[in-house]
């Protein structure tokens, strides 16, 4: 990683830390329940956190040449479109997509917002926090039925939860620009004060 993108991480890195890991009793889209939790879009909502993963997750999309970058709806809208914005600036531009959770029933009815995804195109798929994989799967289902090829799954933090053995068994690599490990562990999280 070039000196810039380590900068940019190490930004992002205290960004998630002060801002997305919230401690207490939480149930998790997996119907898990923990003593943690990662609200991404504290992160990927706001201005500057947003363009940090953008500029990670772009540089990802570069190197595996990819055409298109989306996911299932909410978690992965606003790291699409970021990433789809910032590469606007150069001579390959990406399109962004939406999986929805459910197709349209008007319309189009359309399961997958934005350009079409053609047979063959190489997608990449993002969100903002990985525990079991099942937001990606469902993703994936969907985008697979365009002929579309997933060739890699980029989450900003992986909860370390089993989510990135069930994307390899369905064949999908996982690349996490951080994982729960990097990160205080919840009795660290905050310091006695002194006497």
């Amino acid at each position: 990683m070039s000196g810039d993108l380590a900068a940019v991480r190490a930004e992002l890195h205290g960004l998630l830390a002060s801002r997305a890991f919230t401690h207490g009793d939480f149930v998790l889209t997996s119907g898990r329940r923990s003593d943690y939790y990662i609200d991404g879009k504290q992160v990927t909502l706001d201005g500057r956190g947003l363009h940090l993963v953008a500029r990670l997750v772009l540089q990802r999309c570069r190197e595996l040449r990819v055409a298109a970058v989306g996911g299932l709806t909410l978690g992965a809208d606003p790291i699409a479109a970021a990433v789809a914005a910032l590469s606007g600036e150069g001579d390959a531009p990406l399109c962004a997509f939406i999986v929805r959770k459910a197709a349209k029933e008007h319309g189009t009815g359309r399961a997958i917002e934005g350009p079409p995804l053609r047979a063959g195109m190489r997608v990449l798929l993002v969100d903002d926090t990985l525990t079991t994989g099942g937001t990606f799967l469902a993703a994936n289902q969907h985008v697979a039925e365009t002929g579309a090829v997933v060739v890699e799954a980029v989450c900003v933090v992986d909860r370390q939860e089993g989510g990135r053995e069930a994307l390899e068994a369905a064949g999908i690599p996982l690349h996490a620009l951080f994982t729960r490990s990097e990160f205080p562990a919840p009795h660290a999280a905050v310091s006695p004060s002194p006497g």
